[in-house]
């Protein structure tokens, strides 16, 4: 039987009408929503260089700044030469190195959204923490700006362990990864092969290969899958006819009729709570084509060689994506374990701090990092 812990509390539905125009659309968005879900604001006003960055130095968090922690801007490479934007976190008074983790995600979404505030409140429990812009997106470099890779994204992950291990205030031999959302699947893939990670949480885990590849609750069929796949092809013709890639439609806005996890991912995304101008969860789009490299690759074909070092997957019991954690917790080998918060739907562990088990994700890393 799984292990399954309770804590106490401290869209892509594919229309089966394929052939309709209305049915194209649904296959599309089917894809796209894949990725909404995951935590997906408007575009990038211009694209970041390569080369050097521009960031932004002002607070424009979605969270409170904490005064127990100093917060620094920075700036590295991935191993294909983009540039990533993070905030770096560091707690006060801290002697020595200190161990440090990796945090990123949701999918969609910026460092001044969740992983931020996952990464300033692990600093305040004692860790160097690093939140980051994935490639293409936010602050960080890539052109085009709002189209997304598994493999470029997973690079990423490791990208920032590269940047953590070479700061002489971190003990190398002391790194955690948490990947959040869409997020969580790279950091389990980034993990099973970055043997430099020692210890990997996830918190209401997505895995977008999977769920790009075969709808919500693997619903798409092998037609409805070849004909958005002959779509996206021929989707490549016009992009490269016009220079540049379409978008889809803005992501989280609302209309009528949407299902309740749409909802909830507007709720975030779409209002103060947490809408930032540079997420493409917020209102903004990625390139019509992003989901051709995720519909060919399952990025989870090696989450045993994560073992033997332990993975913690944290979902929402009544999160609609839950059923990512638990067959994500099936697939792996120990030592693992799956922990279920009561009454949480999938964005509650994205920002409510009364809900995100912090206290159970400190044991774990104090523990596994010691």
């Amino acid at each position: 039987m799984p292990r399954t812990t309770n804590i106490p509390h401290e869209n892509m539905t594919v229309a089966a009408g394929a052939s309709s125009a209305a049915g194209r659309r649904s296959l599309l968005k089917a894809a796209g929503t894949g990725i909404a879900a995951l935590g997906i604001g408007g575009l990038s006003a211009s694209p970041a260089s390569a080369q050097s960055l521009v960031l932004n130095d002002t607070w424009d968090k979605t969270f409170a700044k904490s005064e127990h922690v100093t917060h620094q801007k920075v700036a590295f490479r991935n191993r294909y030469g983009i540039s990533l934007a993070g905030d770096m976190y560091l707690p006060k008074n801290r002697t020595g190195k200190q161990a440090a983790l990796v945090v990123c995600g949701p999918f969609g979404a910026v460092k001044e959204q969740s992983s931020g505030l996952y990464a300033q409140t692990m600093a305040e429990r004692g860790f160097i923490t690093l939140a980051f812009d994935g490639s293409f997106t936010g602050e960080s470099g890539g052109e085009p700006r709002n189209v997304a890779s598994p493999e470029i994204n997973t690079e990423d992950v490791s990208a920032a362990v590269d940047f953590l291990g070479l700061d002489a205030r971190v003990d190398r031999a002391r790194i955690g990864v948490i990947g959040i959302c869409g997020w969580g699947g790279m950091a389990l893939n980034a993990v099973a092969v970055d043997k430099r990670v020692k210890a990997v949480v996830t918190s209401t885990m997505y895995d977008m290969t999977r769920v790009m590849s075969r709808g919500y609750n693997d619903s798409v069929t092998l037609a409805q899958r070849t004909q958005l796949l002959e779509q996206l092809s021929k989707q490549r013709w016009l992009d490269a006819e016009q220079g540049s890639p379409a978008y889809q439609a803005p992501y989280n806005q609302l209309k009528v009729g949407e299902a309740q996890f749409l909802v909830d991912y507007h709720a975030y995304y779409g209002t103060p709570r947490g809408y930032h101008p540079r997420a493409v969860n917020s209102l903004n789009a990625w390139t019509i084509t992003t989901p051709l490299a995720f519909m060919n690759m399952p990025i989870l074909t090696y989450i045993k060689e994560v073992s033997p070092r332990p993975i913690l997957l944290i979902h929402g019991e009544k999160a609609h994506s839950r059923y990512f954690s638990e067959t994500a917790y099936a697939a792996a080998a120990e030592p693992k374990e799956l922990l279920i918060v009561p009454g949480a739907v999938h964005v509650d562990l994205y920002d409510r701090v009364d809900l995100i088990p912090f206290d159970k994700i400190n044991a774990f890393f104090q523990q596994h990092l010691a």
